[in-house]
């Protein structure tokens, strides 16, 4: 089993030490783990800075790999949090710092963060909604050094009721795009957590992405705290291979691992 989306104090968000996220992922019988540290240019909160020591990062994750080697692979990764505007420094930091896997997502839709709402003051959800899914469509367009894009319809998680429009024109045009660059999309179980019916992407988003001929894709957590890694993966896991998925991916250097569902 394997959690590719999760977080420790590095990110801002997080204040778990990283030492207890991986004796947490060891107790749940994982075997491959991957921190996704947030990096989040230009976030619309001057409270917060999502950013962190890649320095130290690379230490603290070279020294758990010796301490437990043998036990668990413990991969470096981050989230990197896109907006039009910022594509060109992400891709200045991402040519000075190795990582194994980079998820691509977006937290802030036209320099208005999701987690506040601020994105829905005088827009209708509908409204709201059209404006994520156009600027992730040109965020993909325009940028591609990552590996996956990460829960793929957040918006959903904070919108104050619930969409009429699945928007699957936009994801289709999204998915055509990264489909063929060899790009994949997460399944985030945090969905669940935080009150939604599914994870994130829904069941339907997953289906289309199979359609279009989408193959790589990760499973994530996205877990801030021990006890939420791996949080629904056997039913997450049955969920794809009904919808047609054969394998899981990981990755390696940013090269994808591909792995049997049938045998996890």
């Amino acid at each position: 089993m394997f959690d590719y989306h999760m977080h420790s104090s590095f990110s801002k968000d997080c204040f778990v030490e990283m030492e207890e996220m991986v004796r947490g992922a060891i107790a749940k019988g994982l075997t491959e783990i991957c921190f996704t540290e947030h990096i989040d240019y230009d976030y619309p909160d001057e409270a917060i800075e999502f950013d962190f020591d890649k320095q130290k990062y690379t230490h603290r994750i070279e020294e758990l790999r010796q301490l437990y080697d043998g036990q668990i692979r413990i991969r470096k990764g981050v989230e990197i949090g896109v907006q039009p505007h910022i594509l060109g420094r992400y891709d200045e930091m991402l040519k000075k710092e190795p990582f194994d896997f980079i998820i691509c997502s977006m937290h802030t839709v036209e320099r208005k963060g999701l987690h506040y709402g601020d994105i829905f003051k005088g827009k209708t959800v509908e409204e709201a909604s059209l404006s994520y899914y156009n600027e992730l469509l040109y965020c993909v367009k325009n940028f591609d050094n990552y590996s996956i894009l990460g829960h793929i319809d957040l918006i959903k998680r904070y919108a104050p009721e619930t969409l009429q429009n699945d928007f699957h024109d936009i994801l289709q045009a999204i998915f055509k795009h990264i489909i063929p660059a060899g790009k994949g999309i997460e399944l985030n179980t945090s969905g669940v957590r935080y009150g939604l019916p599914n994870g994130l992407p829904s069941d339907d988003i997953l289906k289309l992405y199979k359609q279009c001929g989408g193959e790589v894709i990760t499973l994530g957590s996205d877990a801030h705290k021990s006890g939420d890694i791996a949080f629904q993966f056997a039913e997450s896991l049955e969920l794809l291979k009904s919808i047609g998925f054969s394998y899981i991916t990981t990755f390696n250097n940013r090269e994808p691992v591909f792995h049997s569902i049938d045998s996890l």
